[in-house]
This record gives C-alpha cells, structure tokens and sequence, in this order.
C-alpha cells in the first residue's frame, strides 16, 4: 500500500468515481422498472432526507480529520496524527446516535414536507415514512466508514480508500436489485417495502466497505508512519478536538443549510407544480425526476469532480502549511480546468443526446428527456463550485464559503417559484423555472467565490481562460457533429437497444472530433500541465511510443 501524488491520485480516484456513478446509474434500468414512478418517488424522498442527515457527518469531521492528520503529516507529528483519528471516531459516536434516533424518531413530519397537502393520486404518509426510517438505519455504520476515509485520505492513501468506495458500491447495487425484485415480484409486497428493502442495502453496503478498509489498516500499520515508542507530542486532546471542530462546524452549516434548501427545493418543486394544475402523481414524478433519476445520469460526469475534492484537501492543505501559495494556485487552477476539459463535453453530449440516454436508463417518460436536456448545465456549475468550494476548505477560507454558499442558496429560493410561474405563462414547461434558478444562484456563487480568492490568496486566472477559449472551437465542433448524427440516424431507431447503438454512435464520433482538436491546440498539456501529462504517460509506459501517446490523448478525452 503506498501514498499517491496529486495527479496520480486524481485519476485512480476519478476511475473509481467513474465506476461507482456508472453503477449508480446503470443500475436504476431493472429497479426502476421494479418499482415505477411512484417508488422512484419514494427513494427520492428517502435519500433527499438521509443526505440532509448523513451530511452532517460526513462533511465536516472526516473533511477535518483529513485536513488536520496531512497537516501533522507533513510535520512528522505521528503520535498526534493517530489520536487525532481516536476523537474523530469518539464524536462520532455520540453524533451518529443522535441523528439516527432523530431521523427515525421524526419521519412522519419529514415526509409531511414533501407530501402533505396534495392530492391522493400519489404516494401516502405511512409509505414515506416506512422508506424514511428503513434507510435511517445507514446513519450506524456510514459516519464511522467516512472518519475511515478521512483518515486514509489525509495521508494521501487515496486508493484504499476509492477501492473501498467501488466495493461499497457494488454491494449496495446488488443489494436494491435483489432485494427489491424478490420484495415485490417473488414476495407480493407492496412497492414501498420493496424500496425500504431496497434503501436498506446502502447499510449493509457500508459495512462490507467499513470490513475492508479495517481489514487493509490492520495489515499495513508500517505504511502509516506509526509513532515510536513513548513518542509523545506536544499538542493536547484539547487542542485537537478544538482545531477538529472549527474546521468542521462550518462545513456543517454549510451543508446542513445546503441539504435543508435541497429538500425545500424539491418540496417547492412538487407544490409549485401543484398549484400550476399538475395532479399529486405527475407532480411527484416531475420532482423525483429533477431531484434523483436525471441528477443520476448527470452525475457520471462527476466522477472527475468526486476524484478532485477528495485529493485536494491533503494537497493543497500540506502546501498551506509549507506556505507554497505558487503550488497551492497552480492545483487550483488544474482542478477547475480538468472539470471544464473533461466535464463540460460530456455535459454537452447528454444534454444533445438526452431522449436516448433518458430512454436508454428509464424507458419513455413524458417529462424526463425534456428535463434531462437542460439539467447538466445546472449540474456542471455545481461541479465547478463544490471544486472550489473544497479548495476553499482546505484554505481555511469559512467565511467565503459561507457567503457564496448563503448568496447562492438565497438567489435560488428567491427565483424558483416566480420563475416556474413566469415561464408557465409564456409557454416554457415550467420546471425549467426551477434549474434556471439553480444555475443564477450557482453563478453568483462562484463568481463571488473567485473574486474573493483573487483578492485574498493573489490567484491568478490568466491560465483559465486561456482554457476556457482554447476549448471553444473543440466544442462547438463536436456539438455540431453529434446535433447532425443524431438527427440522421435517430429516425432510424427507436428501440432500447438501438437507443444504446445511436449513443455510441454519436458519442464515439464526438469524442474523435473532440479529442483531435483538443490536442492539436494543446488544450490537454494547457489544462494539466506538460509535466502532469507526461507523469501519466509514464506511469502507463507510453512516453516513447508516439503512436500510443496520440491514442492515449485521444482516448482521454
């Protein structure tokens, strides 16, 4: 087991990523016919509920204990770094306890927020709450499994920790297709035990992580720079759970404030839709749909994303504790570069493809393609924000991180339901009104966030947007390739099958034309760096054979 550096650690993570989110994608074909509409609704709910919850846990104390164990780390303080690791895991059982019991205790006023006043066409209470307090349980094992990867990560041990992630993973899939399908078609019972089942499985999925990441610390105790005997720093119990709590607290409220608006949103979403005349069913799986089933297919682009934030914290932390501030910029603008590089053409191609890709995972739905179409712009920009969000973090910069999060979070709730309105009125289907906002509201966030990181830590940005129009012609070339393929051959094919082949088609196709372009004006070795790239090509043994180093370029995009 060995430490990995920022790039090598970026791409075991983001590969990881890449398999965890396609099996959380892939997996929603067969549950989703299992379950239908109105079951996806309920797992929306239950997971718009869990995350408010798991968040708190998992957000602030495992970002803390990453950050605070790189910082003894770097400065060879073993014996405090392990009992850092002690607390973390003693709050967390009191904390755990406390919000499990509040989830389970309080699920009837939870699923009254979502569900309450509209009509009886959809979901009921009881079915709600049974799905609430079936995934509750994840809340015993979760927060203990992410203080785990806290602590591998803060030591730069990053793929222990992602492998953990695709095992958590792969068992928590097996477990909601299994367990569902025998619920309700082996079974008989009715779609919401079928769902309690199927949400119950991210608990069971935790402790199969939970047993390998145990199993893998215990057998590589040498590799973690272990304190000599009757080695004793010079820093308290005190002082860590003090410096383990500042850094926390705020991520918390951030998250606590962000997972609070995103339950609102969604609940907003459903009413709003209700009082524009859609009955409760449609209006469920409208807000299920923008809330869980396209966010799924989006969040495969999140993969580099998922594989930036948790290797920027040990970094870029290390860096600010040698006071690196060249180093620290020159991460930083990497990050948000290999996000737009990598992400935005793949935005691009779901939002073009959107009614094959939403047939190919759902089937046909009234409204999904049309959601789908414009819900990776507003995804993207979140991408781009919880990148420097985390860079923020790991810069000790709160107080930014509470403005953008607040004047972001703001701006939204202020425009959601008058644009839903507005755009209703003039003819556009009205939850368009609703990712319009999220996109406002993501907007200012980070055009705050970036103004504040110029003026305080002299970031840089020339280096962006060079990118950024280097990136222009790559694009809007592939765009319009795809637009015309898509057009071509879709007439043709109209099956699930067919759907796929027309992806592939399209998306093969737009990956060359991409790629190429990208290349031949040196957007890649522009966005990584000419030593990041040849790291790689290393790595994978491919520096001195030019016909590999072009495929590999290629393929990359």
């Amino acid at each position: 087991m060995k430490k990995n550096s920022f790039i090598e650690g970026t791409i075991f993570a983001s590969l990881s990523f890449l398999i965890i989110k396609f099996l959380g994608a892939i997996y929603v074909i067969p549950f989703y016919a299992i379950v239908g509409e109105l079951g996806g609704a309920l797992y929306s709910y239950a997971y718009t509920v869990y995350s408010l919850i798991v968040n708190i846990c998992t957000i602030g104390i495992p970002h803390a204990i990453s950050k605070i164990i790189s910082e003894y780390n770097t400065l060879e303080m073993y014996e405090a770094k392990e009992r850092t690791y002690k607390i973390g895991n003693k709050i967390m059982i009191v904390l755990s306890t406390v919000l499990f019991l509040l989830m389970f205790i309080f699920a009837k006023e939870a699923a009254y927020i979502f569900i309450g006043d509209i009509d009886s066409t959809g979901n009921s209470i009881g079915d709600v709450v049974l799905v609430i307090r079936s995934i509750s349980f994840c809340l015993l094992i979760v927060p203990y499994l992410a203080v785990k990867r806290g602590y591998l990560q803060g030591q730069k041990f990053i793929t222990v920790s992602t492998t953990g992630e695709v095992i958590e993973q792969v068992v928590r899939v097996a477990f909601i297709l299994v367990g569902s399908y025998l619920a309700i078609n082996v079974f008989g019972a009715k779609t919401s035990v079928g769902v309690a089942i199927a949400v119950f499985g991210a608990f069971i999925a935790g402790l199969a992580a939970y047993i390998y990441l145990e199993v893998k610390i215990r057998k590589n105790k040498k590799e973690f720079n272990m304190p000599a005997k009757n080695q004793k720093d010079q820093v308290t119990d005190k002082t860590i759970l003090k410096k383990i709590v500042s850094f926390s607290i705020p991520l918390m409220i951030v998250s606590i404030t962000t997972d609070l608006y995103n339950m609102t949103d969604l609940s907003l979403i459903i009413r709003g839709l209700g009082y524009l005349g859609y009955s409760g069913k449609v209006a469920e799986t409208i807000g299920s749909i923008m809330a869980t089933w396209a966010t799924k297919i989006c969040l495969i682009v999140n993969a580099i994303t998922f594989g930036l934030t948790i290797n920027i914290i040990p970094h870029m932390s290390a860096n600010y504790v040698k006071k690196d501030y060249k180093a620290i910029n020159s991460q930083f603008i990497k990050s948000i570069a290999m996000v737009i590089v990598i992400g935005l053409p793949m935005s691009v191609g779901i939002s073009l493809l959107a009614e094959e890709v939403y047939y190919i995972f759902y089937g046909y739905s009234e409204y999904g393609a049309i959601i789908l179409r414009f819900l990776p712009f507003s995804v993207m920009l979140g991408n781009i924000n919880m990148v420097v969000n985390t860079s923020l973090q790991s810069l000790d910069k709160f107080k930014t991180i509470y403005i953008t999060t607040f004047a972001g979070l703001l701006t939204n709730a202020i425009l959601d339901v008058p644009l839903m309105i507005l755009c209703d009125k003039v003819g556009i289907y009205p939850y368009y009104g609703a990712i319009i906002s999220t996109i406002i509201g993501s907007s200012l966030a980070l055009f705050i966030s970036l103004k504040r990181l110029k003026k305080d830590m002299k970031f840089k940005y020339k280096d962006l947007l060079t990118i950024l129009k280097k990136s222009i012609v790559p694009l809007l070339s592939m765009s319009a390739i795809v637009f015309i393929l898509e057009r071509l051959i879709a007439p043709f094919f109209t099956t699930r099958i067919t759907s796929i082949i027309t992806c592939t088609i399209c998306a093969v196709v737009g990956a060359i034309v991409y790629g190429v372009l990208a290349y031949k004006n040196n957007l890649l070795y522009d966005s990584l760096g000419k030593e990041y790239v040849d790291e790689i090509l290393t790595k994978l043994k491919l520096k001195k054979k030019n016909w590999y180093r072009k495929l590999y370029l290629f393929c990359l995009h």
